[in-house]
Order: C-alpha cells, then sequence, then structure tokens
C-alpha cells in the first residue's frame, strides 16, 4: 500500500543540497538554540550553520579524508550535528557511534567500520587516548579543546578556523564536491552485541526521501521547533527530528539529560517533540499519580477528560489547553504534536494525553528504512495502529497466515543499500529492493498497519497456533504493579507443549503506596502478582494464557531507545 503526500515539499537531491536550500530559504533563522556554559541560551542561524559546514569541510578534506569514514561519539549537541551535516555533505561517510556502548564495542564498531577519524566530546578523551596506538584512526578531533594538543589530535573549533582560512584563499575542494545521491553516506551500526550488531548502509538519497516523506504527511513550518532528547547517533531521531527539523528552517535545541528534560523543555518551549513509549508513559503516570491523590481530583480530571472530548470531536471546539494548563506547562506550553516511535505506545496513555491537549502521533520504522515507513498523519489517525504507509513508501503484507497476520515487506527510496560487508545477511531481508522486515502483523480495509510482534520472536504452540510476545506483555503493561516484563516460550518436555512464561519487574512502590503499606515481602509480591495474572489470562485465549512467571529485581537491559534488549543477558 503506497500513500499519496498530504502536503507537496521542496525537491532536494542529498544532503548537501537540503542544507544549500535551507541556508537559503532561511538564512537569518536560528537552526540551533544552544546551551552556554553560563546557563544562557544562544542561536545559531542557518547562515552561520552552513558557514562552519563549509568551513569544516574544506578542512577535513584538506587533511586528506576525503571518501574516508568519520565516526561521531558524543552527548547531543550542536557539535555533533554540524559534523554529521559536514560529512554527509562533501567529505565521505559519517558513522554515528552509540554513546553509551563500553568501550570494547566502541573500540570493535570503529575497528569494523574502518573509520579514519572520530569526532568526539571530552567525555570520551580518556577512552580515546587508549584507542591512538590500537587502531587506525588517524586524527582524533575532539569538540571541547581550545588548541590542538598534537598533530593527530585536534581541536573542533581550530578545524572550523583553518577551514575559513583555506575558502577565504579560494579552496573549493569541499563547495564544489559532488554527491552520489546512491553512495553510502551513513553507516549506522543497529542495536545489539558487538558481534550481532549490523552495519546498515544508507544514502544520501534514502535519508532524503525519508525526510520529505515525513514532511508530506505531518504539517511543520519555519515556526516550529523541537528539542533532541533521544540519542542522536539513532536513525529515527537523526532523521525524523533532526534532519526534518533542519529542512523545515526549525529551531532545534538540546536536552541535557533525563533528568534535565522538565527543565529543558520549560527553558526551550519547543512546539514538536520526538519521544518513546516509556517516556510519555512515565510522564502519564506522574499525572494519573498525582490526580489519584485523592479521589475528588482524580474525578475532577476523568470530568475534564470528558468534557474536552465532547466539546472537541463533537462541536470542534477546543479548550484543552485551558483545562489542562498545568500539564502543558511541563512542556514547556507550547508542545502541539509529539510523534512517538521505536515501540508501541499503549493506546490509552495516548487517548488520555490527546484528551489533554497533547496531540500523539504513532509511527513505524526500521534503521534499514532510514527509518521511518508508516505514521499516523494530519488526515487520520488511530491511537492502536502505527499509521499509514508514508507517501513514496509501499507497505505489503506476505506469507499471510490464516489469522490474517503476515510479515510486512517494504519498498521506496529509503530502502537501505544493504548490510556492510555482509551480503549473506543482506540476501536474506533484501529481495529485488523490497526488504522483508521480519515484523508480523496486518493492514487493515482503511490502510491502517498494526504490528503484532517480531517474526524471530514468535511462540509456536503443539497445535500450531501463534503467540506473540509483545501482546501479552501489552497486557502486562496495563497492570499498575508491572514496571517491565519479558514473555518468551519454555518448552516441556513432559507434555511437548510450548507455555508462555513471563518475568516481571515490579514498581514496589507502587504496591505500597495503593495498598497502604511500609513494608511487603516477596512472597507478598507474588502473590499479589499471582492474582493480577489470573485476571489477566481470563482475558486472552487458553493458549495464550501465562503459565508461570519470575519476578526480576533489575530492570532489563535495554537499546538506547528504551527498548528491552530480548536477547541480551535479561531471561535466565
Amino acid at each position: 500500500m503506497r500513500a499519496e503526500p498530504i502536503y507537496q515539499t521542496r525537491k532536494i537531491n542529498d544532503l548537501k543540497d537540503m542544507m544549500v536550500q535551507s541556508a537559503s530559504l532561511f538564512g537569518p533563522r536560528d537552526a540551533f538554540l544552544i546551551k552556554g556554559k553560563n546557563g544562557e541560551y544562544y542561536g545559531k542561524t542557518y547562515a552561520q550553520l552552513k558557514e562552519e559546514i563549509d568551513a569544516l569541510g574544506t578542512s577535513l578534506i584538506n587533511m586528506g579524508l576525503k571518501d574516508k569514514k568519520i565516526a561521531i561519539l558524543s552527548q547531543n549537541r550542536a557539535e555533533w550535528c554540524t559534523t554529521y551535516l559536514t560529512v554527509t555533505g562533501g567529505v565521505g561517510v559519517v558513522v554515528p557511534l552509540d554513546r553509551e556502548l563500553p568501550f570494547n564495542e566502541i573500540e570493535n564498531l570503529i575497528s569494523r567500520a574502518g573509520a579514519s577519524a572520530i569526532v568526539f566530546s571530552s567525555k570520551y578523551a580518556e577512552d580515546m587516548a587508549k584507542l591512538a596506538g590500537n587502531s587506525n584512526i588517524e586524527f582524533f578531533i575532539n569538540m571541547d579543546l581550545e588548541a590542538d594538543e598534537g598533530p593527530n589530535v585536534l581541536a573542533l573549533t581550530g578545524l572550523i578556523e583553518k577551514g575559513k582560512e583555506l575558502l577565504a584563499k579560494g579552496d573549493r575542494r569541499y563547495l564544489d564536491a559532488v554527491i552520489d545521491p546512491d553512495s553510502m553516506a551513513a553507516l549506522i551500526f543497529t542495536s545489539g552485541t558487538t558481534d550481532l550488531a549490523k552495519g546498515v548502509m544508507l544514502s544520501s538519497k534514502n535519508i532524503v526521501s525519508d525526510v520529505r516523506s515525513v514532511c508530506s504527511m505531518l504539517y511543520l513550518d519555519e515556526t516550529d521547533s523541537s528539542i533532541s532528547i533521544l540519542p542522536l547517533h539513532h536513525t529515527y531521531e537523526c532523521t525524523a527530528n533532526f534532519l526534518v527539523m533542519m529542512f523545515n528552517g526549525c529551531c532545534f535545541s538540546f536536552n541535557e539529560g533525563l533528568k534535565y528534560i522538565v527543565q529543558n523543555l520549560q527553558e526551550t518551549r519547543p512546539t514538536i517533540l520526538m519521544l518513546v513509549p516509556l517516556i510519555l508513559e512515565n510522564m502519564h503516570k506522574k499525572i494519573i499519580k498525582q490526580a489519584s491523590k485523592s479521589l475528588l481530583s482524580r474525578l475532577k480530571l476523568n470530568v475534564a477528560i470528558e468534557i474536552s472530548n465532547l466539546l472537541y470531536y463533537f462541536l470542534k471546539i477546543d479548550i484543552r489547553r485551558k483545562i489542562f494548563k498545568q500539564i502543558h506547562n511541563i512542556f514547556g506550553g507550547r508542545v502541539r504534536l509529539v510523534i512517538s516511535g521505536a515501540a508501541a505506545i499503549n493506546p490509552d496513555v495516548s487517548n488520555d494525553l490527546c484528551a489533554m491537549g497533547i496531540r500523539i502521533v504513532q509511527g513505524y520504522g526500521l534503521t534499514e528504512c532510514a527509518p521511518i515507513v508508516s505514521v499516523n498523519n494530519d488526515r487520520g489517525f488511530r491511537h492502536d495502529s502505527a499509521g499509514k504507509a508514508l507517501a513514496g513508501v509501499e507497505i505489503t503484507v506476505e506469507n499471510v497466515g490464516e489469522d490474517g497476520i503476515g510479515e510486512f515487506v517494504i519498498a521506496g527510496d529509503n530502502v537501505m543499500l544493504g548490510y556492510y560487508e555482509n551480503p549473506s545477511a543482506t540476501a536474506r531481508v533484501l529481495k529485488n529492493g523490497r526488504l522483508y522486515t521480519g515484523d508480523l502483523g496486518y493492514i487493515d480495509e482503511e490502510g491502517y498497519i498494526f504490528i503484532t510482534g517480531r517474526k524471530k520472536n514468535v511462540i509456536v504452540t503443539k497445535n500450531g497456533k501463534n503467540i506473540f510476545p509483545e501482546e501479552v506483555e501489552a497486557y502486562l503493561a496495563k497492570c499498575p504493579y508491572v514496571k517491565e516484563s519479558l514473555v518468551w516460550g519454555r518448552y516441556e518436555e513432559e507434555s511437548g507443549e510450548t507455555e508462555v512464561n513471563a518475568q516481571i519487574v515490579v514498581d514496589v512502590d507502587e504496591i505500597k503506596e495503593r495498598l497502604h503499606l511500609n513494608i511487603i515481602s516477596k512472597e507478598e509480591i507474588y502473590k499479589l502478582l499471582h492474582s493480577e495474572i489470573r485476571e489477566i489470562n481470563k482475558q486472552m485465549p487458553l493458549y495464550k494464557r501465562i503459565k508461570d512467571f519470575t519476578l526480576r529485581e533489575e530492570e532489563f537491559a535495554k537499546t538506547t531507545t528504551k527498548k528491552i534488549k530480548r536477547y541480551v543477558e535479561n531471561i535466565g
């Protein structure tokens, strides 16, 4: 199924072309809003950003880095973005690294990528010093140095100044660099252990087609602004937030860390947010918890939601911002759109926040597709769906079973070139330019996409019934005592059946508060959960019911977009 665009977007050939156009269209407007060391914010205009990109690119080419791979390792900050745009705009291939990986994995990925240079923040200076004698990296470029520390340890600011001098002397090697839109522009390593992480090769065409497709389904303009909260090395944040902002002439700022989210939201007052369900669900939980301190306050919240829904959906009168002003102030007071992705959001959470005037749209994507392939758009949305296909993206369902569920297959200009130096893995998923995603689900008559789980996660019973762990986990997530859960199938030799098992991380504080207890034993928690699971099982067919569960004290290992790593040191 391929959708038509709702909005027309300007044509761009590659990322360099995008920034040339944006600098021309939005030159005096702020591209970045940056928090200085003194705590004060200052802007960097599109014209200034383009000047820095050209200067840094000229320096990097002068250093012999043309067509080489350049890695980036830092927190979300303006220098990360400048480096990304510079490298993809005419130098070589950018390799964004996961800043939360341990040193040995970072070292391994740099080696696998064959990076010739790395741009990093001072937080990683000690790790980079270890790499100096044990890698093929020629240049270590520090975002925070004021001056070079040797021929190979360079200051980013110094390179920008050197590039300006070269440009003044007529050096046009970067300015005149021709971009092949079909060549690799970015090498993105998927989450997983070092050996399992695949290197996804994305071209400029892949990336800019996805930017345009997102903008053709959701309205944004230069008056909008966003803040970068999720890791920029992840394509979801990089493409759908950072690059979409740059395409539209919006202002982009940077979160200082998860504990500063509310503070930074109130300081920068964005209109657009890009978040993952875990963050939204935690915010929703705090709102409901605050409202539940008394029966009267919870009643007031419920009545306010009902009234706002009636006025908005039946009379087209929107007073949600006024009714829920305090909640909007948490987000800075100006948020009009929140895009949720990387995992499915609880529809109840999405529905509640929308009733409060915070519009949540959910999408679906994969790194291999740069990454967005579907989104709830400006012409319709469903809280329980991943939306409809983006304009220019074709989504079909193949190998459909008796239950109507099959594998999603994607075609479009956003589909990756392949996996880096891994032709066998590429051949398994790319067939005639179409990507076999491994994600299972169905598309309804209106074109809405529903994801039921991952092909490799499916639990198959003795009678051939399919159970999707994600579906059972969604039931568990509705229990207020469950913080996290992981469901899998365990084969029982005696019966020859594969039974549904779960590991559960409980919210002990929530249990104590709801039951008005100061202390609770593990045995009491187990009994409570056993009772809750008995009720959950009543909502599911017999073959899907949870047969056994264990309690887990530590949270599960997660990716940087807060998805549980299902196969990494979790089940056991």
